[in-house]
């Protein structure tokens, strides 16, 4: 992964989530920190340490330095391993490029002290990892990716909704939500999501394939949906199969990204068929 790419990767998330980089973002009230919250008299339980020595020297009598608290970032990475996501007809599959996804992000997260939190969902139950820093952040993420997505038809069309309502259960400190999905045969997630956009900086990563919106000319086929398991028969010879086909997916997409503007959830849509690193960088920028 390209380090010049990575750092201008690192700085527009940063900029989406509180506008500064890292060990400018502000946490409430007052506490130990680097920039200057006020200056008063010693009073009767204050840290001594806390005195400032200049301030002290002016009045003739002793003042304590508070500054503004930082606070470390805590990402969390919901990342879909359904079985849909293990389609693929160009250079890789829906879940490679969210294992890349999830690997960029999450190293992002762990930088400048940061956390990473995974919760995984698609595959029976949801698989919850809570935040950890530094090394053990980034293997436990490459551990819950090594995981694979689901092999079987079982579908659960609540389970983006009950994975979104599980993070915003657990995430009590303001920070960053990355939910990386097919958001295919997903239902009444928008309220969750919504939730969660209320209270932290949410980013939705739409990842896609080419095959999926157009649908090639080859004559009768047997297609199996991967999420639900149903076969149907198709004559992808008649044109107006095909434009019926692309004018559903186009609808579907169409849906998902007013739904994510009305929200005022950031939108990453990317493809398997392109370089989605560098779309992601773009998007975000």
């Amino acid at each position: 992964m390209p380090p010049a790419l990575l750092d201008a990767l690192a700085i527009a998330v940063t900029q989406r989530v509180a506008g500064a980089l890292p060990g400018d973002r502000r946490a409430a009230g007052v506490g130990a920190g680097t920039e200057l919250a006020q200056i008063r008299p010693y009073v009767f339980g204050d840290d001594v340490r806390r005195i400032d020595a200049a301030a002290s020297a002016r009045t003739g009598e002793p003042h304590v330095r508070l500054e503004v608290p930082e606070r470390t970032l805590t990402t969390w990475l919901a990342i879909d391993v359904s079985s849909s996501m293990a389609f693929g007809t160009a250079t890789r599959l829906k879940a490679d490029v969210a294992e890349g996804v999830a690997l960029a992000l999450g190293r992002l997260a762990l930088r400048h002290a940061g956390r990473v939190g995974i919760l995984t969902f698609g595959a029976g139950e949801p698989r919850l990892l809570p935040p950890r820093g530094s090394k053990a952040g980034l293997v436990a993420l490459r551990r819950a990716l090594a995981d694979g997505v689901a092999v079987d038809g079982g579908h659960d069309p609540h389970a983006l909704a009950d994975a979104l309502g599980r993070v915003g259960r657990i995430a009590r400190q303001p920070g960053l939500v990355v939910v990386i999905s097919d958001f295919r045969e997903q239902h009444d997630w928008a309220r969750a999501l919504g939730a969660l956009r209320a209270r932290h900086a949410v980013l939705a990563v739409e990842v896609h394939d080419p095959r999926e919106a157009d649908i090639p000319s080859v004559g009768r086929i047997a297609v199996v949906d991967p999420e639900t398991g149903q076969r149907m028969e198709v004559d992808t010879s008649r044109p107006r199969v095909r434009e019926r086909f692309a004018a559903l997916e186009a609808e579907r997409r169409g849906t998902l990204a007013a739904e994510l503007r009305r929200l005022r959830v950031d939108h990453a849509p990317l493809s398997t068929g392109e370089d989605w690193l560098l779309h992601l960088g773009r998007r975000l920028r």
